[in-house]
């Protein structure tokens, strides 16, 4: 049962979730601690976040990880003051929160913009928990500060990481500063990210785009320059969704899809109002 619970999480089939979890309640199969976090977690992660809640509300025992597993799913889907909330208590029962506890609270203050409740966690990992911060959870700062437009902080935060930056951390204050239209660090993130993927065409095309907004044309044009010189395209933007049970994934104009005539038909068809036509 845990394996496929673990399954339905990565792959987001909730209706295959669903089955499993009437299956348990058929067979009285016992809530325990192991099942009822990965039901949560199922549930979390497939987007149901009220079937979650209730299976949290209904376990008659629960640990840490089922703590952990409520907030980061809360904080996911940007309930805010409720993964707060649960994180709260959480630490009031008594119960010791882990670094993927303080992933999920960091992420909640993310999508918050709760910007000193932020470093209030942050801080807390090393004074109050004896936790030390891994690449995702500055990730997380550096993405609230840089959100906020306090991106000098957050540049300031990277040069005191006790390790090496990866891509997810420059990537949060490269993205940031595109928000804020902020080059002059947007370069400097930008060239650590081309040390660490030369080959990411999200690099070039958002740095091409923050040149021809400052109205640098000639460096813009440089940036694809270079990304056609390193043999660099553009990935495909795509998606996935559920339907009756069956994962369909679409990439950009593609046309693999063994009912694309039918979709595209209808995505003409609710165009047609605004005079946009997709071939």
């Amino acid at each position: 049962m845990l394996h496929c619970l673990s399954a339905c999480s990565q792959l987001g089939a909730l209706d295959t979730g669903i089955w499993t979890h009437n299956y348990i309640k058929k067979h009285n199969l016992s809530l325990d601690v192991a099942l009822g976090t990965a039901l949560i977690d199922m549930y979390a992660k497939c987007g149901n976040m009220t079937k979650a809640l209730q299976v949290f509300n209904e376990m008659p025992r629960r640990n840490s990880l089922t703590w952990t597993a409520i907030i980061g799913g809360l904080s996911l889907y940007g309930n805010v003051n409720d993964a707060i909330f649960y994180f709260s208590k959480m630490i009031d029962i008594g119960l010791m929160p882990d670094e993927i506890t303080f992933l999920g609270v960091l992420t909640a203050c993310c999508h918050g913009g709760l910007v000193e409740e932020g470093r209030k966690y942050f801080d807390q990992m090393k004074s109050r928990f004896n936790l030390s911060p891994q690449p995702k959870h500055y990730s997380c700062m550096v993405n609230l500060l840089g959100r906020a437009g306090l991106l000098e902080e957050a540049e300031e935060l990277i040069k005191t990481m006790p390790m090496e930056a990866d891509a997810m951390v420059w990537g949060a204050l490269f993205f940031a500063c595109g928000i804020h239209r902020n080059l002059l660090i947007g370069e400097r993130a930008a060239s650590k990210l081309l040390e660490l993927d030369p080959h990411d065409s999200g690099i070039y095309v958002l740095l091409a785009n923050m040149y021809k907004e400052a109205g640098k044309w000639e460096d813009a044009h440089n940036i694809r320059k270079m990304m056609n010189g390193r043999g660099v395209e553009k990935t495909p933007g795509s998606s996935s969704i559920e339907v009756n049970g069956i994962i369909n994934e679409f990439i950009v104009r593609d046309k693999s899809h063994p009912q694309s005539e039918q979709i595209y038909e209808c995505f003409n068809l609710i165009n047609k109002t605004i005079g946009v036509c997709y071939v």
